[in-house]
């Protein structure tokens, strides 16, 4: 069995080797995310893992097609980068790692919350200047008197509910899935009371047709007066103009992003300041603004559970075998 794995880092070569030994499985380690420009180096190959947020079209569902190849395993959770009903037509099974490390995004949305709840940004700003007061404008609220609000109960926004109720926090949740194991540390209620209610809202919702754009002017103007927002799903959820008024009228008070909605043209390379998008660095100009280039995941654990529960989806399919996290049967 040959698998080929686009979009490898170096520190997960090692992980990738391990795999291959125990398994008695050839890997190929292409460094490059997948593309219709380095799609032919799959030909040979049984099946395919990639990571990574490039585009994937049909003409690469295509070529797998022809080189015999009937899945591709993605080591991550969104696939919104996937073009699933191409990949379907094209009889390519596409799966994803939907829980590798929950705990790893929420911890990182749980820590910019309470980065930007402490107004961290605002001090670290007025002290680079020399300014080393504090004042009304920048006085706290203990995480404890929050109310957070959850769009998206799944594996990650469960385990961001865990720790935002651990901190004595009041966490709602919105999400159309009743999960009744969830009940001891949030309460379900609708969209619309979590923009009501929340001093904290934190996204963790696939991006879809439906959940593009959720955050938008509508959706600020519907929030309690200056809450935070946390972002470290998808950056398409969030209207990033909208956004950017948002924080400079004061509607909200803060935002943590660790994705943008054009990162694929900027993120997970070394770029020239200059040639940064004008919303970016607007966005990062504002000390109530706290991005990271989408490192949620970035973890140990998360790294290799991602890989390894990739590749043995990769090996039980093309043994015959069915797996289920199918994202587009």
């Amino acid at each position: 069995m040959k698998i080929i794995c686009y979009g490898v880092i170096k520190m997960e070569e090692k992980i990738i080797e391990n795999w291959a030994q125990k398994n008695q499985v050839e890997i190929k380690i292409v460094h490059d995310d997948l593309s219709a420009d380095n799609a032919d180096l799959a030909q040979g190959f049984d099946g395919v893992s990639s990571e990574g947020n490039l585009p994937v079209g049909a003409s690469v569902y295509e070529k797998f097609k022809q080189y015999g190849i009937k899945q591709l395993s993605v080591r991550q959770v969104g696939v919104d980068n996937q073009d699933l009903a191409a990949a379907k037509k094209n009889g390519i099974k596409i799966t994803n790692v939907a829980a590798y490390s929950p705990r790893a995004i929420a911890e990182l949305g749980v820590t910019d919350a309470m980065y930007l709840l402490r107004k961290i940004g605002i001090y670290q700003d007025r002290m680079a200047h020399g300014d080393f007061t504090y004042d009304k404008s920048t006085i706290s609220t203990e995480i404890f008197n929050c109310t957070v609000g959850i769009i998206g109960a799944g594996h990650i926004g469960g385990a961001s509910a865990h720790l935002y109720s651990a901190l004595g926090a009041k966490v709602l949740a919105y999400d159309p899935v009743y999960d009744a194991s969830l009940e001891p540390y949030l309460t379900y209620t609708d969209f619309d009371t979590i923009l009501a209610k929340s001093d904290i809202i934190s996204l963790h919702t696939p991006l879809l047709a439906s959940t593009e754009n959720m955050i938008d002017k509508t959706a600020f103007d519907k929030m309690k007066k200056k809450p935070i927002l946390i972002n470290v799903a998808r950056g398409g959820l969030v209207d990033t103009q909208a956004l950017i008024a948002a924080l400079k009228n004061g509607q909200i008070s803060a935002a943590a992003l660790d994705t943008l909605a054009d990162e694929t043209d900027f993120y997970d390379k070394k770029n020239m300041l200059n040639s940064l998008p004008e919303d970016y660095k607007e966005l990062q100009a504002m000390p109530q603004v706290l991005i990271t280039p989408h490192i949620a995941f970035f973890t140990k654990l998360a790294v290799k559970n991602s890989i390894e529960i990739a590749l043995n989806d990769a090996k039980t399919i093309i043994s015959g075998g069915e797996v289920n996290s199918v994202v587009n049967l």
